[in-house]
């Protein structure tokens, strides 16, 4: 999942190229992978696939892109959907969906610490301060991790994050 860190990373910077006037280019990571991408500069999707030896790395990145949760998740209900990455590679999936939802942080932590404990994560981390609630955990069946942070603003309404990596069976 190493390459699931790089894909990320490297899509939160093209989304800040997509306010510049490139569209689409090539570049070669640290690792001397080669890597391709779009920006849709209507939509402000970003889209990149990295070729590596291991096979293909892709990503999507935007307001548009569909929500795919893995099996047993679902959005918290209610929320609108600000941005969503997905990041496709051999060895699984990555999600980050940040949302915002007409309720506090600690209901919507709690939506998503039950499905997480119904899918076999353990949660290993739960931390409350200033307003943001936020869980971690780890299934230990595969690998496969997740990580919800919310935050209850000035105005009753909560920000939010989850990100889960899956991992393919292999």
């Amino acid at each position: 999942m190493k390459r699931l860190a790089l894909v990320m990373v490297c899509g939160g910077a093209l989304a800040l190229a997509a306010c510049g006037s490139e569209t689409s280019g090539e570049f070669t990571t640290a690792d001397g992978e080669n890597a391709e991408y779009t920006i849709d500069k209507d939509t402000g999707e970003t889209s990149m696939t990295i070729k590596g030896e291991d096979g293909d790395a892709t990503l999507r990145s935007g307001a548009d892109v569909p929500v795919s949760l893995p099996a047993g998740f679902t959005l918290f209900p209610g929320s609108k959907v600000i941005t969503n990455t997905v990041v496709n590679q051999p060895d699984g999936q990555g999600t980050m969906v940040a949302f915002e939802a007409d309720a506090p942080a600690d209901k919507v932590v709690a939506h998503y610490r039950d499905a997480a404990k119904a899918a076999g994560f353990d949660i290993q981390l739960e931390m409350t301060t200033n307003g943001t609630v936020l869980i971690g955990g780890e299934r230990k069946a595969d690998g496969s991790s997740i990580s919800v942070t919310a935050t209850t603003g000035d105005d009753s309404a909560t920000t939010g994050q989850i990100i889960i990596g899956t991992k393919k069976a292999g």
